[in-house]
């Protein structure tokens, strides 16, 4: 059986489907059809905690279908602006991950992991996967990956 990690950049996935579609993204439909007849050997979702009740029952929602949440404070700069960003550790992860699997699925159409998809690729032999919005999904990481899955009406909620 095939062995899978799956990493999902959730804020990226977030503001993607909700931009593109308005609507949310359906993690459950996705787990069903991203390990069907695989292994999961990791699953993390990657987010950032703005410590609200709502958020919280999202994170549990989550851990109840299968995913490790990793969390990281959001932090509000003096100039207005934002930070909670995730790509390093969803690149450590992966690159560990990758040792242990035949295929890493990466949700996220941020084009910095073009060169991640590359490396695990080379240097592991591990397929990637990459599923994104695909008018929001950097073209290099589409050309990186070795199969690109578009998100479309089929992985979103009603």
């Amino acid at each position: 059986m095939e062995s899978v990690s799956i990493l999902v950049d959730v804020q990226n996935v977030y503001y993607t489907t909700r931009q593109t579609y308005g609507r949310n993204f359906d993690y459950n439909k996705f787990w069903s059809k991203v390990t069907n007849n695989r292994k999961v050997v990791h699953a993390v979702a990657y987010a950032i905690d703005r410590s609200d009740e709502k958020q919280k029952q999202f994170q549990n929602i989550l851990r109840a279908i299968g995913f490790e949440v990793k969390l990281k404070p959001y932090i509000q700069r003096s100039d207005g602006s934002a930070k909670g960003d995730w790509d390093v550790g969803i690149t450590l992860d992966a690159m560990e991950y990758a040792r242990s699997s035949d295929t890493v699925v990466l949700v996220s159409g941020d084009g910095d992991f073009d060169l991640l998809a590359e490396r695990i690729i080379s240097v592991h032999k591990s397929a990637v996967e990459v599923y994104g919005v695909e008018a929001l999904t950097a073209n290099s990481l589409i050309s990186a990956a070795t199969k690109f899955i578009p998100i479309g009406s089929d992985l979103l909620l009603n």
